[in-house]
């Protein structure tokens, strides 16, 4: 269903991004994306050579790179069949320590550069009757320790989408917002500490973790099935869960799960 489609996915030279640009072009699609490194994205362009892959420098939380983004794209196909805003930042510290530049570079990444590309896509996307989705987070739906700031723009993602899930819902447009729980991915190690410099390791157990690859498996699945939500492991779906009938336990399993002695070790 996807051969000939014009996909967008935002951040797509690492992680989840990659992985659904790869699968994307398997699947026959005409894929577009974007990342901020020149060199990445010609990595990309190397590696699938002779593929119908567009890409270009863009950093997502300038209104002015996705406006090019979006508009270079719909030159290149001649529309846009569906967008996935994939490109994203998270964060590591304590509140009281961490700066305000820190939440305020997450937000502008994760919310404001899902709102500016969805923006200026969507009237390609209610022509062609497509889709929008939003990488999100079980942040989006329980605020974790050490991550204030990415819980917040996720929660903003979530609360931003279903409002405009609602404002399309007899367009024949399809708003879908995903959840991917701890996948193995660049974003922990990309993610941002408190002073705003990239952390450099992950506190997390990667090898535990689900990969990319199966992730966006299960995301274009999604897609195809035009849901409006998903939500991947399952301690993602135990943590919503959770969260939305015991709340005042979760507090304190979550605060268990990301603390020891008093220290944030997660």
């Amino acid at each position: 269903m996807f051969e000939n489609k014009v996909v967008v996915v935002t951040g797509g030279t690492d992680g989840i991004g990659k992985a659904l640009v790869a699968e994307f072009l398997e699947r026959g699609a005409k894929v577009s994306t974007c990342a901020r490194t020149a060199e990445k994205l010609q990595a990309l362009e190397n590696e699938f050579f002779g593929k119908s892959l567009f890409s270009m420098v863009a950093d997502v939380s300038k209104e002015e790179d996705c406006k090019n983004f979006i508009e270079a794209t719909i030159q290149k196909f001649n529309g846009i069949d569906i967008l996935i805003n994939n490109a994203g930042i998270s964060m590591r510290g304590m509140f009281q320590e961490t700066t305000l530049e820190t939440l305020r570079r997450v937000m502008d990444i994760n919310f404001w550069g899902t709102v500016y590309c969805t923006k200026f896509a969507l009237n390609s996307i209610l022509k062609n009757k497509g889709t929008i989705v939003g990488m999100s987070s079980v942040a989006g739906y329980r605020g974790l320790p050490g991550r204030s700031g990415y819980s917040a723009s996720k929660f903003a993602v979530n609360g931003w989408l279903e409002a405009l899930r609602t404002e399309l819902l007899e367009t024949g447009v399809n708003v879908m917002w995903v959840c991917p729980g701890f996948t193995k991915s660049n974003i922990r190690n990309a993610a941002l500490n408190k002073d705003a410099k990239p952390q450099g390791e992950s506190p997390l157990e990667e090898e535990k973790l689900m990969t990319a690859e199966e992730c966006a498996q299960h995301i274009i699945k999604a897609i195809s099935k035009r849901k409006r939500t998903l939500i991947l492991t399952f301690t993602g779906k135990e943590t919503v869960y959770m969260n939305k009938f015991f709340p005042s336990l979760t507090d304190k399993l979550t605060r268990k799960f990301f603390f020891k002695n008093g220290k944030l070790i997660k």
